[in-house]
């Protein structure tokens, strides 16, 4: 099942089917261990709305109002390679390489909720940066008690040349307005994502097809509940969370984004989220 949140309310979509519930609190609603079986108790006795669609196409927000956005980095073998890259001139590589091996994992903070685009917003690039990448990531959705209960696509807005440039300025490369996009919905479900879905970048500038990849979610090395439990260790989130999961593709040098390209990012059973760069 499908959860949209929209200026008119929630959407459900069921079986193609999409429900609306008008009364209901975004960040009450969805921070739910059970959230699965609340969904379908809301639709059971519910006929399909023809509204919901109207909702969807003129009224779509960013499925997080409340929840902060976090993310990981250096999960996937081609991002360790590609921050060892980015960052061998200022003798930073290493510390890639550390963190790849180790226990612990690298999170940081990316976004809070009002800050977070949506399905067909604008993103952003820092005027400051001379290389800027999309990192299109899966992204759970968290409970407050750490259950993962959801997950949408996001958008890691990110300048490769302000985090090559010197590790310590992971937050200017990460964290800045317009950084980052969720959508267009969270895909509830209680089994996990399946290991062969994957992600696909696709960068469309001036209407020609400028960049492509795609990645299973197989490859990525942590685990996702053990990336939740460090996230959860010493710190609370009352209104759950999201996190982002880290990229496994990783344009090379030859790349950065420009003004005005389109970012669509697709993964398996959850759609499509498309930004375009302010």
């Amino acid at each position: 099942m499908k959860i949209y949140r929209t200026t008119h309310g929630i959407v459900i979509e069921n079986a193609h089917n999409l429900y609306t519930l008008k009364s209901e609190n975004w960040d009450t609603f969805i921070n739910d261990d059970q959230l699965l079986q609340k969904m379908e108790a809301a639709i059971i006795d519910a006929d399909p709305s023809e509204e919901a669609h109207e909702w969807i196409s003129n009224g779509l927000l960013p499925p997080v109002e409340n929840q902060e956005v976090w993310a990981s980095g250096v999960t996937y073998y081609r991002s360790k390679l590609g921050r060892q890259e980015e960052s061998k001139d200022s003798g930073g590589g290493t510390f890639y390489e550390k963190v790849y091996q180790a226990e612990r994992p690298e999170l940081f903070m990316k976004a809070t909720g009002p800050r977070v685009k949506g399905h067909l917003q604008n993103v952003r690039i820092r005027k400051d940066s001379t290389w800027d990448v999309p990192e299109p990531e899966l992204t759970l959705m968290v409970s407050s008690s750490g259950k993962i209960i959801g997950y949408t696509i996001g958008n890691d807005m990110s300048s490769r040349s302000i985090e090559g440039e010197n590790p310590l300025y992971l937050p200017q490369a990460k964290i800045y307005d317009g950084c980052a996009a969720l959508g267009p919905c969270i895909f509830v479900t209680d089994s996990p994502l399946p290991a062969t879905s994957e992600i696909k970048l696709e960068i469309i500038r001036e209407s020609n097809l400028v960049f492509s990849d795609a990645i299973s979610i197989d490859q990525i090395k942590r685990d996702f509940n053990q990336l939740v439990e460090f996230l959860f260790r010493e710190y609370s989130f009352p209104q759950g969370a999201f996190l982002m999961t880290g990229t496994g593709i990783v344009p090379d040098q030859s790349f950065t984004l420009k003004s005005g390209d389109v970012i669509k990012i697709h993964i398996d059973k959850i759609g499509t989220l498309i930004n375009t760069v302010d």
